[in-house]
């Protein structure tokens, strides 16, 4: 596996990471020990990076990675997140004290007494990003993080945050359907030295083998409320997706592989954790970070999904609410 730095004065860490957010069954129903599996997969792949955070099914996907921490004696790099609240009236919470006590919830659950990188989940517009980058520059001299990260957030915030502290990297949902980060972020990030972390790489499973099938979704999954699996909307997407995976399989890749090589090959600080339930599925993309793109393979990818491609947006309005807009 390829390695890449986590930030200028970070660590090397695979080129991809593993998002832990199904561990707990939000894009289907699964169990402790085919998530052990999946990280046991991980890392014979040479992923050393796992991505996960303390609201992921309540600190269920935290507590299966503690469990495959002490089973295993494995020290891969993680990142978790907070800021997320169960309070309706404060639904993102970045005071100190709310990110201090998630914090060691986290590290509670992990077993561990300090995580390579820590995210703000979201920004809370009512905390200054100045104190939220002091909140994270105290928790680092106390060595409970060896940096900070920020998720979902617009490149003026990272900015403002950088000032202070430098922050170590900028996660949001990139992949060949959600192209936003390419308005300033990505760029942003690559002049401070701050990796930008590509979450949902793969499209929630659109980019899958099998891909994603709105029909089987379950009435209270995660994605049945993601306009772009929306019937109006899906037939459309799943037209193009047919003819890229078609492409994919005539150039020898998996669709889920070339979908990640694509994304590595924008810029060498980019860091994509695509997630998965099962081993079977991680082994089907972990070789991306050996697929070199040709010119040939770029333009055939950019005449098969053109920027600006997908039909729906990437959120309903609620989930949309938290995101920093930028466009």
């Amino acid at each position: 596996m390829r390695t890449r730095k986590l930030g200028r004065s970070g660590p090397d860490v695979s080129a991809l990471g593993l998002g832990c957010l199904s561990f707990g069954g939000m894009f289907g129903p699964t169990t402790e020990a085919e998530s052990l599996r999946t990280l046991d997969a991980a890392w014979e792949a040479g992923i050393t990076f796992l991505d996960t955070a303390n609201g992921y099914s309540k600190g269920v996907s935290e507590t299966v990675i503690g469990t495959w921490l002490k089973r295993s004696g494995h020290r891969p790099h993680i990142a978790t997140k907070a800021a997320f609240t169960d309070d309706p009236a404060r639904r993102i919470d970045n005071r100190p004290e709310h990110l201090r006590a998630e914090l060691e919830g986290s590290l509670k659950r992990l077993g561990l007494d300090h995580v390579t990188l820590f995210y703000a989940h979201r920004h809370d517009p009512r905390i200054p990003a100045e104190d939220l980058a002091g909140t994270m520059q105290r928790l680092h001299a106390e060595g409970k993080i060896l940096g900070y990260g920020l998720s979902e957030v617009g490149p003026y915030t990272l900015e403002r945050c950088h000032a202070v502290h430098p922050v170590m990297a900028v996660q949001s949902e990139y992949s060949l359907w959600t192209r936003t980060p390419e308005l300033g972020l990505i760029q942003r990030c690559a002049q401070l030295g701050v990796a930008f972390v590509p979450f949902s790489p793969l499209a929630r499973g659109a980019f899958g083998t099998p891909m994603a099938d709105p029909a089987s979704f379950a009435p209270n999954e995660f994605r049945s409320r993601i306009p772009r699996f929306a019937p109006e909307n899906w037939p459309h997407n799943k037209a193009r997706l047919h003819a890229f995976h078609a492409f994919a399989r005539q150039r020898g890749f998996t669709p889920a592989a070339l979908a990640l090589a694509w994304l590595l090959d924008r810029a060498p600080h980019i860091i994509p954790i695509p997630g998965t339930r099962t081993a079977d599925h991680l082994r089907a993309w972990a070789m991306a970070p050996e697929i070199d793109l040709t010119d040939d393979d770029r333009q055939e990818i950019d005449r098969l999904l053109p920027i600006g491609w997908a039909w729906g947006d990437r959120y309903d309005d609620h989930m949309a609410a938290t995101v920093e807009r930028y466009s």
